[in-house]
């Protein structure tokens, strides 16, 4: 279905990593869930799904989908890569880019913005500290997501165990590139999480196994929006 590539704040975007719960049709009914609360709320809410089911979630929802990865290469022979081409014609409107499950060198971050801009994919850089955040932002990708790598899957949300290295990244990214979006994600499981995120001057969250996996995925989906859209 069509759906704007603009960035709307604050933004709820979900990470369906390679979890059982949010693969095939688990992933589809998650997307709906995402859908669901996204009208309900009135809030942007986002989904990343695994690749192969990008093209089955953008045929049935509204909300912008996302890729978990895209390489820089052009068509040809490149197998086992991920074109940019295909994730847009899949009908993603974005891409992560170097989350710490997909490490990149700086040298491919830049890279892979490049293609992904020149093909009108919306670029979200995942960061593990305020420096790396900086000289990720001066490279111009749509977003950036700071997550330390120690904390993603904890339930200990950077916000409060780490809240200078939030400070330090908005403070840095809007001296370098004031237009780049700034997310917060590792540990983001309770809307209590998402309101400390968004005093920190970030503009939304990227959160996955705190919503995947919990044993209520609307309920758990449905506080994290409700606390973005009353910070």
């Amino acid at each position: 279905m069509p759906r704007s590539s603009k960035i709307r704040t604050p933004l709820v975007l979900l990470n369906f990593k390679t979890y059982v719960e949010g693969t095939g049709a688990n992933a589809l009914r998650l997307a709906k869930i995402a859908e669901h609360v996204s009208s309900e709320i009135g809030i942007s809410t986002a989904v990343a799904p695994q690749l192969t089911d990008i093209r089955m979630i953008a045929d049935q929802v509204e909300i912008p989908v996302y890729a978990q990865h895209v390489d820089a290469v052009d068509a040809g022979a490149y197998t086992g890569h991920v074109l940019a081409e295909a994730v847009k014609e899949a009908g993603a409107v974005g891409t992560l880019i170097n989350h710490s499950e997909r490490r990149l060198k700086l040298s491919e971050i830049d890279e892979v913005v490049r293609k992904a801009r020149s093909v009108g994919l919306l670029s979200v850089v995942c960061t593990n500290t305020a420096a790396v955040s900086a000289a990720s932002a001066a490279l111009g990708p749509d977003m950036v997501a700071i997550e330390p790598p120690e904390l993603i899957g904890t339930g200990i949300a950077v916000s409060k165990a780490r809240p200078e290295i939030v400070t330090d990244t908005v403070s840095l990214i809007k001296r370098i590139a004031p237009k780049v979006v700034v997310l917060c994600g590792a540990g983001i499981t309770i809307g209590e999480d998402v309101k400390a995120a968004l005093r920190l001057g970030t503009e939304g969250v990227l959160l996955a196994s705190g919503v995947v996996k919990a044993k209520d995925q609307s309920k758990a989906l449905m506080e994290i929006a409700t606390a973005a859209v009353q910070k």
